[in-house]
């Protein structure tokens, strides 16, 4: 059976350039960067040499890189480090209703266990937070905004630079999630974020699994939230993985400045799938049309009188990787959140399903996509109705 893999948003495979350039690491240079002898100081020559090629291609400072296992590390050590470095000035944070879990969990961890007040900002339909909500949620012992710079689910594209602007016009700490930008919007350089703080993680542009960093705009250093020894200047314990560091910093330096998905043909073959979604029976496309205002490889939708587990498991049989924005286990659906706050029904955000294209998505493998997901649908509706459990 053939494989069409459209979830190039969850993960993406790695580039062989930069597995070669992993590979000697692996085979060659073992030692703790932290040893003294030369064996460790090899890898240390390594891994300085890895931030400074990540500085430059990122323009900023070395010491503004801080190197973790991804996304999620990334994000946890910038609003718990930020959050409880700055809590004597304040104890408000504001971040948006369709963030990714790993900010909306540490902030609520911070708002129940910590004594932080959070202010959830609601979305319009397509997604978007408005900047003018920002301006007035920010109050005098608000100390930290975190809106993501592109949506994870539907693609929406958020104005974090307007709101960065904002934020430093206050004096309060911003940060963006800016894991699914990273190899898909053209950035001359970190700054365009207008951030404090950014996230991002190597998988989702052809590096490897394992490893992400913070970029922390200097002054600003999060406190620690892995102890136990001063690595990364002291802001993150654990010997580096030295491997998954080059890898990520081989692909930033390809991909960053030069994005490695191609813009102009997933944004038509994307446009193709939502020709697709608009003709299917009970399918309704979910974010912002204008693929100038969404990731232009990420078309989502939802569906009437079924849910998320019975399509991507009829999608699957057919070849198809898909993902869902709800959370499935042990036979349950959890609505997306995102959906959700764009104001779809619980039913059919129950059923939402996320196609992400990447760099090796072909047209055959979105005409195939056209023929096999109307298909589905239809089956998923047609056994809900006849009251078919799975």
């Amino acid at each position: 059976m053939r494989t069409i893999y459209l979830d190039y948003n969850a993960t993406t495979p790695l580039d062989a350039d930069v597995r070669a350039a992993m590979l000697p690491i692996l085979n060659e240079v073992w030692g703790n960067p932290s040893s003294v002898h030369h064996v460790g100081q090899r890898a240390r020559s390594l891994l300085d040499d890895a931030r400074d090629r990540v500085a430059d291609t990122l323009k900023c400072k070395p010491s503004e890189i801080i190197f973790t296992s991804g996304g999620s590390e990334s994000t946890n050590l910038a609003l718990h480090g930020m959050a409880r470095q700055l809590r004597n000035k304040g104890r408000h944070i504001i971040t948006s209703s369709v963030e990714h879990h790993a900010v909306l969990q540490p902030c609520e961890y911070l708002a129940n266990n910590e004594e932080f007040e959070v202010t959830f900002l609601p979305v319009d339909s397509a997604g978007r937070v408005a900047v003018e909500s920002v301006r007035e949620a920010l109050r005098p012992d608000t100390v930290l905004v975190s809106i993501m710079a592109a949506n994870n689910e539907v693609g929406t594209l958020q104005p974090v630079a307007e709101i960065g602007e904002l934020c430093a016009s206050r004096d309060v700490i911003f940060h963006t999630d800016a894991v699914q930008c990273f190899g898909k919007i053209p950035l001359s350089g970190i700054a365009d974020f207008n951030a404090d703080l950014v996230s991002l993680c190597a998988h989702k542009f052809h590096g490897p699994n394992g490893a992400g960093l913070l970029y922390a705009k200097s002054p600003w250093l999060p406190d620690p939230i892995v102890h136990g020894a001063p690595h990364e200047n002291e802001r993150r314990a654990g010997t580096e993985n030295l491997a998954g560091i080059i890898g990520l910093a081989e692909a930033i330096v390809r991909f960053f400045p030069i994005p490695v998905f191609p813009l102009e043909s997933l944004a038509t073959l994307a446009g193709k799938l939502i020709e697709m979604v608009d003709a299917t029976e009970g399918a309704s496309f979910l974010g912002d049309r204008d693929s100038a205002n969404r990731l232009f490889n990420t078309v989502s939708f939802t569906v009437e009188g079924t849910d998320s587990i019975a399509l991507l498991s009829g999608l699957d049989m057919e070849g198809l990787c898909a993902s869902a924005g709800s959370a499935c286990a042990s036979g349950s659906v959890t609505p997306s959140h995102v959906a959700l706050a764009m104001g779809v029904p619980a039913a059919e955000a129950n059923a939402l399903v996320r196609l992400s294209l990447g760099r090796e998505t072909t047209s055959a493998d979105i005409a195939a996509a056209c023929q096999i997901i109307p298909l589905v649908v239809a089956r998923c509706r047609a056994g809900n109705k006849m009251g078919i459990t799975r």
